[in-house]
């Protein structure tokens, strides 16, 4: 077997060396705990009802006189956990004896122990997927003597802690609260989005204090915008002095987060890149961490992609497979009761004469110079076998062939759990490059405004955008292309989720703990640059439920696109038109249907919101639609009740809209767009549908969907979620739900003899505390909706006037 040197451990002196021999030992688990627990903090003060020097005595004889033996004994005696660090387990036995042994985690039964100072926290696990989220500063205790053992009772302090036995007479202790900002001088300077004075009061509230100029501060805190000003003498005088200049947001996430953040993640002055920083993710700004994950190169693109930091593709190495398996997996863990989140990457690789290759890594998501990271060359095609089943056993506390080839495999807890990776090409690999797009059209036998139509499905740019605003791009695995074994196993757990949250009665932590299992669980089967753990209803729908049909759509794109990443010109446009098995074609903008489609969208139209910004849409193409998936005109005009309505949908998902039809919500949601239960929904406000297609103020352009929706003979009203939506989904019946707003009803009119179109200028309804904002309108049979319509719009600006300059 031959190690070859990788980017990570190469070039290294002597001490880096032995911080890159840390890093793999701490990767793999074999490090020994002492070394992996942070230190205790000094700084932090108990507050115990005056007891805090009196405390420090007391620690200091327990540490002179009892031995490390003696302490695990008393630990041991009390029912304490004794399989800390040395460091940890003196604390523990100090805090034991003086104000008596901590009780068991109410949530989960576990040992509590002291973090770092700042809180009481629970080593156990509430499931395999995630470490309890308990923590308290006034832990609680157990209402009986502290029990000491014969060699404590005989010590030369006995008396001492005898005096502490007795419940009765023990002081209560309660960490101090959470400053981020304690020991720090802030300095601010010019327009920010609050006033001087009410930065002042928080971060002295935070324990922080204020300064007016920018001598000896730790930071000075400004609006981004002055870079481009060019600042004051105050900014100049801080950048000549090398002080860290920073932005708003790191006051507002270090207060949120309890800690203060890294300066460097919001740096405004600096021409370094975030990238030249080396900053975990998780520790930069989130614009800053977009940006750069949206410009990260996909390193996986499908379960026979060769992982491009192997450098081996280059060499012409391939995935091997040997008996029907393919010896290519990927891994993801995320703990948020531990605050981990990460990947793991372990393939065989086969080169043209060379040996068989051994590829391992294993990091923090977004952390990639300090991932564990190994290549090594296996003379002997059976031992490297056998190496990469044991890794994989390591890793997932599984073996490898009843995963592989039955998909068989059980979470174990603080272990990886596999990404069922399929074989074929993510989309935001085996899509158009921007250098593709622009020779793909032109070559393209199709309609112009057509073969632009697809350009933008067939690019890479929708999709890279679509999974960056989820946060569902990392870099190392591929969530455009995943087996729909694995797609089904994620939609079980959301529903699975979802029916608990409709029987549970916990509250307080015991629904915290709830809600982090499930959010521990997504995101190890989702794998996410940006874990969060989900709150509420309207999270879980942004973040599970719509993250979800979203992956699922992108994957179908990917199933669709396949691979154009080699020559354009023999026209890979009209082939996927070919395959899409459609017809597109551009509607005249002299045409009553345009004509009609446009006064639909202006007359129910109100302006996107972001921040304070108002957008304005207007339509730029029409397309009508004729799918083989998609119910025709003529089928749908045999059903009752028809109406015309705007559905919303993200630029990535209408690949396998066009392609496939409509599928229902993939669950029940007291919350808009899911509240209806498992069924299409659309809107007759295009304002409604506006805000699905508006992706962010620098992709100005979408599209909207105009649908023919058959609503039955039998149409129910709601102003409020219905308690059950299995009955309507299984009789099928028309649902409206009734909106704050609606459309004038003088105001409507009929199209294509019998299709109501809903037309009129959005007005308040008499409805005024229903959730909805706009009328929604659920079918629950795809067979009653028809895709007639792709609307192409672009947003911009009110107020703004956007001027085009020919060029000389």
């Amino acid at each position: 077997m031959k190690v070859h040197e990788t980017r990570s451990h190469a070039h290294m002196s002597s001490d880096e060396q032995k911080k890159g021999n840390m890093r793999k030992h701490k990767a793999e688990g074999k490090l020994p705990e002492a070394e992996q627990s942070p230190k205790k903090a000094k700084s932090e003060k108990d507050s115990v009802n005056g007891t805090g020097d009196e405390y420090k005595e007391f620690c200091k004889a327990v540490e002179e006189n009892l031995s490390v033996d003696q302490i695990k004994e008393v630990l041991e005696t009390n029912g304490q956990d004794c399989s800390a660090p040395e460091e940890t387990l003196l604390a523990q036995c100090q805090d034991l004896l003086f104000y008596g042994a901590l009780d068991k985690c109410p949530l989960c039964g576990g040992n509590l122990i002291c973090d770092n100072e700042k809180s009481f926290v629970c080593g156990g696990e509430i499931s395999e997927w995630c470490s309890c989220v308990f923590s308290t500063k006034s832990p609680p205790r157990k209402e009986e003597p502290i029990k000491l053992p014969d060699s404590v009772m005989n010590s030369a302090i006995s008396d001492l802690i005898k005096k502490h036995q007795d419940p009765k007479t023990r002081p209560k202790r309660e960490l101090s609260s959470d400053k981020p900002f304690a020991g720090m001088m802030i300095s601010l300077m010019g327009r920010l989005t609050r006033t001087h004075q009410y930065w002042k009061n928080k971060i002295e509230k935070h324990g922080g204090k204020v300064s007016n100029s920018v001598k000896g501060v730790t930071c000075l805190v400004v609006s981004p915008a002055e870079r481009e000003r060019g600042g004051s003498s105050k900014l100049v005088e801080a950048m000549e002095q090398g002080l860290p200049v920073v932005s708003e947001a790191w006051l507002i996430d270090s207060i949120e987060k309890q800690e203060a953040q890294p300066l460097e993640a919001y740096d405004v002055v600096s021409d370094l890149s975030v990238e030249g920083k080396r900053i975990p993710w998780d520790k930069q700004d989130q614009s800053e961490e977009a940006i750069e994950s949206l410009s990260a190169e996909l390193k996986m693109f499908g379960k026979r992609g060769v992982y491009r930091d192997t450098k081996l593709e280059e060499s012409g190495g391939k995935t091997f497979e040997k008996d029907g398996l393919l010896y290519n997996c990927a891994f993801s863990l995320c703990d948020l009761g531990k605050g981990r989140n990460e990947y793991c990457i372990m393939q065989l690789v086969t080169v043209p004469e060379s040996n068989l290759n051994m590829y391992f890594k294993r990091g923090k998501v977004g952390d990639d110079p300090n991932a564990e990271e190994r290549l090594e060359e296996w003379e002997d095609e059976e031992e490297a076998i056998k190496e990469f089943a044991r890794l994989f056993e390591e890793i997932t506390g599984n073996e490898l062939e009843p995963w592989e080839r039955e998909k068989k495999i059980q979470k174990k807890p603080h272990k990886f759990f596999p990404i069922d990776m399929d074989d074929g090409i993510d989309v935001r690999s085996g899509a158009l490059g921007l250098r593709q797009l622009g020779v793909a059209s032109a070559h393209c036998k199709l309609d112009s405004f057509v073969a632009n139509f697809l350009k933008v499905l067939c690019g890479q740019e929708i999709y890279k955008y679509a999974l960056m605003e989820l946060g569902l791009d990392p870099p190392d695995l591929p969530m455009g292309m995943l087996t729909d074994i694995h797609l089904k196993r994620c939609e079980e757990v959301l529903l699975e989720f979802v029916e608990k949250l409709k029987t549970t009665k916990e509250t307080g932590q015991k629904a915290e703990a709830m809600w982090a299992d499930f959010s521990s669980r997504w995101f190890s089967l989702m794998h996410s640059t940006r874990p969060m753990r989900l709150h509420d209803f309207n999270e879980l729908a942004d973040h599970a439920a719509s993250a979800f049909e979203t992956v699922r759509d992108i994957n179908t794109a990917s199933r669709l696109v396949g691979d154009m990443r080699g020559d354009t010109l023999d026209d890979p446009l009209s082939d996927r038109y070919n395959k899409l098995g459609c017809k597109i074609s551009v509607v005249d903008k002299e045409s009553e249907d345009y004509k009609m489609i446009v006064k639909y969208l202006e007359t129910t139209y109100e302006p996107v919101k972001v921040s304070d910004v108002a957008y304005s849409a207007t339509v730029v193409n029409v397309f009508a639609v004729e799918s083989k998936a998609i119910p025709s005109l003529d089928d749908i005009k045999k059903l009752p009740n028809k109406v015309l309505l705007w559905c919303g949908s993200r630029s990535s998902n209408l690949l396998r809209h066009i392609y496939k039809g409509f599928l229902p919500a993939v669950c029940s949601l007291p919350v808009p767009g899911y509240m209806f239960g498992r069924a299409i929904v659309c809107s007759d406000a295009a304002a409604e549908a506006a805000r699905y297609g508006f992706t962010a103020v620098d992709r100005p352009e979408g599209f909207l969907v105009l649908a023919v929706a058959s609503l039955g003979e039998e149409v129910k009203e709601f102003t409020s979620p219905p308690e059950d939506t299995r009955t309507l989904e299984e009789k099928k019946v028309g649902v409206k739900g009734l909106g704050r707003k609606k459309t004038e009803e003088s105001e409507h009119f009929m199209w294509r003899d019998d299709i109501k179109v809903p037309c009129g200028k959005l007005v308040p309804s008499e409805h005024k505390d229903s959730p909805l904002e706009y009328n929604e309108y659920a079918v629950y049979d795809p067979k009653q909706t028809s895709i007639r319509f792709l609307v192409e719009v672009k947003y911009e600006e009110k107020g703004t006037e956007i001027v085009d300059v020919e060029p000389e």
